[in-house]
């Protein structure tokens, strides 16, 4: 059973067209200018004024009520327990999808448009990049043809994080990453100062992990979310998305002589063309159909993506 296919009354979502989806916004003001929508827009991903309006207003008004309800248990259950320094956590937004889906793009549009809201929230971004295990201890364990698979990431770190995230901790440091030379930077953080909200973005930050079999308690990441966004497109799209950022890559940024890839630049368009085939096909592709794709029925809403980055679908799982 196809779990979004809007003919399926069990389905648990609600199906809209993106025209549809838009009257949602009601009177929801745009705050950004165009050339703030460029400037936030990854490469390869454009991003227009029209499809903020379209897609990203309704969205931060979704996200608004349900920002407001959590706020409102939280009092409840000041009064509930009869405590008065219960500390407020921050709002998480998880954000999944595949490599070249968009979602870089989507979750900086997304914090810009919600820290303008009237209550001027603090809000905050956060990849998973940055909990990937450092190049070294990859080829030493012989994963470096697997960065990106769930085996790849520091869990351990990743679950630290998002519990002192989660239990009202003061700046709790947030490892980085650099996609210049395609590693951690040692000993470079970002520190995350109890905000409002935090928006965690990550390929595989919807998968569940295996059960015990004693009942011990095992943490998902996503246990962490009060909120879950799945942007998706067709495997076809992706396929595309990702060659073409390649392709443009390799005639910017690998040029620089630091860059991880910077020995790519160097090869005829031809060759250049069949490595990132390569790299899609024993790489991205294989941890999307077999990480990735199968968390989509887990998100509170998906973002359904058709021909240039636009939105044309939107699936949110119904109360």
């Amino acid at each position: 059973m196809d779990q979004l296919a809007s003919t399926d009354k069990y389905s648990p979502y609600r199906i809209f067209s993106a025209e549809e989806w838009s009257a949602f916004r009601a009177d929801t003001p745009l705050t950004l200018t165009n050339d703030e929508v460029v400037r936030l827009s990854s490469f390869n991903e454009p991003i227009d004024l029209e499809e903020v309006r379209r897609i990203y207003l309704s969205l931060s008004r979704l996200l608004s009520a349900h920002v407001e309800a959590s706020q409102l248990l939280f009092d409840q259950r000041k009064v509930f327990f009869s405590v008065q320094d219960a500390v407020k956590t921050p709002f998480i937004i998880g954000m999944a999808g595949s490599v070249a889906v968009g979602k870089s793009t989507t979750a900086r549009i997304l914090k810009e448009l919600l820290r303008r809201w009237p209550s001027s929230p603090k809000v905050d971004l956060v990849t998973t990049d940055g909990f990937l295990l450092p190049n070294e201890v990859l080829r030493n364990e012989n994963l470096m043809e697997r960065k990106g698979f769930p085996e790849s990431y520091d869990v351990g770190a990743l679950l630290r994080f998002l519990t002192d995230i989660k239990s009202g901790q003061r700046n709790v440091r947030a490892p980085l990453y650099s996609h210049l030379v395609y590693d951690v930077v040692p000993g470079e953080f970002v520190t995350i100062d109890c905000p409002d909200i935090l928006i965690f973005e990550g390929l595989n930050v919807l998968q569940p992990r295996e059960l015990p079999k004693d009942g011990k308690i095992v943490p998902f990441v996503s246990d962490f979310f009060d909120f879950s966004i799945y942007v998706d497109a067709d495997v076809e799209l992706l396929h595309h998305w990702y060659v073409s950022r390649f392709m443009r890559l390799r005639e910017t940024a690998f040029r620089n002589p630091e860059s991880f890839f910077h020995r790519y630049s160097q090869l005829s368009e031809d060759a250049a063309r069949a490595i990132a085939e390569g790299l899609w096909a024993n790489i991205n592709l294989k941890n999307l159909h077999e990480n990735i794709l199968p968390t989509r029925p887990r998100a509170n809403l998906i973002l359904r993506k058709g021909e240039e980055h636009r939105v044309m679908e939107v699936a949110l799982r119904k109360l």
